[in-house]
């Protein structure tokens, strides 16, 4: 990533005389004397007498030999390094002699209150920490809404109020879940994810993952989509009446002037947009922080599968499965089996078996025992040595080759006659569907969900060269999409369709290929 230095002074660059007594020789000495002056600022006292840090030091116990002629020497020396401001005591005295005499007051300065206060928060530290705060993307989301709603109606302070809400926010949401998920990769989190008690608490860490991730997909593109829609005009306005707020702030010192101060908050506005939308072709942070999230998951869930794996090594089912067996077989009919199964697969994890998706539907509700049974041959593990199988030989598949292949040609040939028909009516809507074949109504939820996932542009190009794109995203309007295998109810999405010149190479080589041989064949396979 290029830096850019241009607006960086010299001055920003010089030493810190400030911070030398956190590793002077006395180190003790000045850490204990601006501790006591941060506590009691934050006690609302601000001016300390020499008396009143000698006798707060003596009362620590943590230097029985100070005395009050060090602990002179050491505020003089503070306020060398500027860590203190010093003024002449002048009240009290009845003399000229006392008021001549050498009494001074010392103030905290703001650059060792800041510095008091780091090492107070480092002194806290004891990992990561951090969280994943859900809640903050609805923040977000609404404060740009109001920003685009009522620009320009907002009195100054109100502006100033919803910036400092909405980036506050934004850098709570960035630091806290960039610390939580670092969290996640420390050597003690891998020491935990394998020991027993980890399953435990996996179940209420997985939990909150995901339901940090469902928030994130569920307020990234309304976050998205109000950053996009709000312009330079916008977004100018709305900072100038921010700045005008904090420039009406009564200061008594001098502050950064108009211009400083807009050039700052329009960086941290082009922080919030990169965040969320990202730059040029590099992905979002909030993209990298989703996969990282999922990440965490899938490697959570396999830490508590290689423990439950570990703890059921060396254990032998096979009574067990036989019970299980002539039970299953002493039944009388499907219904009772059903239960049984509903019963004992519930007990302990069942094996997947991987296999060929020959589902004939997509209906959620169709049961397992309606599909098409997959045939898939088990191997033994078993270490014993059995009879010598046969070898068989190797299979000719150049006919089931050429027969997939012829397969695949039909099924590109009749995508293409539904996309032509559609390339013809430039636009269509799904209310404007009639009824539609089970393999139509897949490839509109596949191009619907492609275009969603495409980003700011809503549209992709097919393998074809057939750019389709939607032009309404957000449709509220509802309708239904009749199909052969049932009613599905959707919003009224209109998608576009626009020929590339690829495309028109396309059509005319479809043009020349004839697909009633390989609608033969196919037809009298599956006849046999």
């Amino acid at each position: 990533m290029e830096v850019n230095l241009s607006g960086l002074s010299v001055q920003l660059l010089r030493g810190v005389p400030e911070l030398k007594y956190v590793n002077a020789e006395n180190v003790v000495r000045y850490r204990a004397i601006m501790r006591f002056f941060y506590q009691e600022y934050k006690r609302l006292r601000y001016w300390m007498k020499t008396e009143d840090v000698f006798e707060a030091i003596k009362a620590w116990h943590v230097l029985p030999e100070y005395t009050i002629e060090m602990c002179q020497s050491d505020l003089d020396q503070l306020v060398e390094w500027q860590n203190l401001t010093a003024r002449h005591d002048g009240g009290r005295s009845s003399t000229l002699e006392e008021y001549l005499k050498k009494k001074m007051q010392y103030l905290l300065r703001p650059y060792s209150i800041e510095i008091e206060r780091l090492l107070e928060t480092l002194e806290k530290v004891t990992g990561y920490g951090g969280s994943l705060e859900a809640s903050l993307f609805d923040t977000i989301a609404d404060k740009l809404f109001d920003i685009r709603s009522k620009v320009g109606e907002m009195e100054p302070e109100s502006a100033l109020e919803l910036w400092n809400v909405l980036y506050r926010s934004f850098v709570s949401l960035h630091e806290n879940a960039a610390d939580y998920i670092a969290s996640l990769h420390t050597a003690r989190a891998e020491e935990m994810m394998v020991t027993e008690a980890f399953l435990i608490f996996k179940e209420k860490l997985t939990d909150y993952l995901q339901n940090f991730v469902q928030a994130l997909q569920r307020s990234a593109y309304k976050i998205e989509g109000n950053l996009l829609r709000i312009n330079d005009t916008v977004r100018d306005l709305f900072l100038e009446q921010v700045v005008e707020g904090e420039l009406r702030k009564p200061r008594l010192e001098d502050g950064p002037n108009r211009e400083e101060m807009l050039a700052e908050f329009r960086q941290g506005w082009t922080n919030i947009r990169c965040w969320f939308v990202g730059e040029g072709a590099s992905p979002s942070e909030l993209t990298l922080l989703e996969r990282a999230t999922k990440d965490a998951i899938a490697r959570i869930v396999r830490s508590a599968i290689r423990i439950q794996e570990r703890k059921r090594s060396g254990l032998s089912r096979k009574k067990e499965l036989e019970h299980l067996a002539r039970w299953f077989a002493s039944v009388e009919t499907v219904e009772e089996a059903h239960r049984l199964s509903a019963f004992t697969f519930g007990l302990f994890p069942t094996r997947h078996l991987q296999g060929e998706d020959l589902r004939d539907s997509d209906r959620a509700d169709m049961s397992s025992w309606q599909e098409r049974p997959m045939v898939r041959i088990l191997r033994s593990r078993s270490r014993k040595r059995g009879e010598r199988q046969p070898v068989e030989a190797v299979r000719d598949n150049e006919h089931r080759k050429q027969r997939e292949r012829e397969a695949f040609k039909l099924r590109q040939a009749e995508e293409w006659r539904m996309i032509a028909a559609l390339v013809e009516q430039d636009s269509v809507k799904i209310s404007e569907f009639g009824s539609v074949t089970t393999e139509e109504r897949r490839r509109l939820l596949q191009w619907i969900g492609r275009c969603m996932t495409a980003g700011s542009s809503y549209s992709f190009v097919t393998p074809e060269g057939v750019r389709i794109r939607l032009s309404n995203p957000s449709m509220e309007e509802r309708t239904v999409l009749n199909a052969e295998d049932g009613d599905l109810e959707m919003a009224n999405y209109e998608l576009h369709f626009m020929l590339t010149e690829a495309a028109r190479e396309f059509a005319a080589a479809a043009m020349d290929t004839s697909i009633d041989g390989p609608k033969k064949d196919l037809e009298e396979e599956r006849r046999e």
